[in-house]
């Protein structure tokens, strides 16, 4: 007769599944992408015996085994008279779309490298970028990554971003800029947005080549390319200014990608290219301003991806740390404003 099992402080469970974490996570990806869990969610409530899973996820029943009581420990999963079936959690794991945008990000982007971030974090630089290519960024090597860690970036990148952009744009436009700066433009779906919605505006974007030479084959495509034009530049070189002229300097999720000296000094560069009256526009997810404690948890996970991946010296910031790089800068903000769920529209003036 086996003995009543123990009960252990939840602290003490909490960290030996902290020292499992690769491993379950690893576990949770195989069980996705093998269909050991979409197995399990066919049955229903009934469930399956690990034979059965096995069968219908056409995987050794070792296999099976294996995935689901490591999905166990991670409750993806629930045991009951031998017969697996999908918990909520399982149901979110499989099904959710934010979930899987930040679970390919971490096991396409950045999974390999951050075994490299104590060595990060020591140097100043993105060790674990070493497994990609020898880039100094990975914007340099953005588009050079492989296809599917291209695609991987690309969605979470997107995802946290898209959403923001249709209700943030009014409030940038409400003076009618003519001539728009968008600084680290990536994709460009900002500078695309813009030239779709206002027929009048000319919108510049500064980038890295290849991001730039994206943009410009998407901006034929969709017939803007006339009011389109793009700077390919090195945006840490700060000894070259930016264009100047501008009504606006749009920053989207651009300054986090930098360390504290370098957000002052593309700051600044920013306000130089500005028109007398003109506005430097910052917008960014602050992980104090989040509306729960999952958007605060996966921004302070992100931080980890710019130690060991991005560029070693970045991070998501606290808003009053940017405040502070503002001011520094010589900017003042005029507006300070909550853009949906996650961000935030800081407008700066002169």
């Amino acid at each position: 007769m086996p003995g009543r099992r123990k009960l252990v402080p939840q602290q003490y469970h909490q960290v030996h599944a902290l020292a499992f974490s690769p491993l379950l996570f690893q576990a949770a990806m195989a069980a996705r992408n093998m269909g050991v869990l979409a197995a399990v969610h066919a049955s229903r409530a009934e469930g399956l015996l690990p034979a059965e899973v096995a069968t219908r996820a056409g995987v050794s029943l070792y296999a099976a085994r294996v995935l689901l009581e490591g999905c166990l420990a991670l409750q993806l999963v629930a045991l009951e008279a031998g017969r697996y079936r999908l918990t909520d959690a399982g149901q979110l794991w499989l099904f959710d779309k934010m979930t899987n945008v930040n679970a390919n990000f971490v096991q396409d982007v950045c999974y390999a490298g951050a075994f490299h971030l104590e060595e990060s974090l020591r140097t100043g630089k993105p060790a674990g970028l070493a497994v990609f290519g020898d880039w100094s960024t990975i914007y340099e090597g953005l588009t050079q990554l492989p296809p599917a860690v291209q695609k991987s970036w690309f969605e979470f990148d997107h995802f946290y971003s898209d959403s923001a952009f249709p209700l943030v744009f009014p409030r940038v436009f409400a003076s009618r800029p003519k001539h728009l700066l968008d600084v680290g433009g990536n994709t460009g779906k900002w500078a695309l947005h813009c030239l779709g919605q206002d027929p009048d505006v000319e919108v510049t974007v500064l980038d890295h080549p290849g991001q730039v030479d994206r943009l410009q084959q998407a901006a034929a495509a969709a017939g803007v390319a006339s009011r389109l034009r793009t700077v390919a530049l090195d945006l840490l070189d700060h000894r070259r200014a930016f264009p100047v002229g501008f009504d606006v300097v749009w920053m989207s999720q651009f300054l986090d990608c930098f360390g504290e000296p370098d957000i002052v000094q593309l700051l600044e560069r920013g306000k130089a290219a500005l028109v007398p009256g003109g506005r430097l526009c910052v917008m960014e997810a602050f992980w104090d301003r989040q509306p729960n404690d999952v958007a605060e948890l996966c921004l302070q996970g992100t931080s980890l991806y710019f130690s060991c991946m991005a560029n070693g010296t970045s991070r998501m910031y606290h808003s009053q740390d940017f405040v502070e790089l503002i001011a520094r800068a010589g900017l003042r903000i005029e507006a300070d404003e909550a853009i949906g769920l996650s961000h935030t529209l800081l407008t700066c003036v002169t």
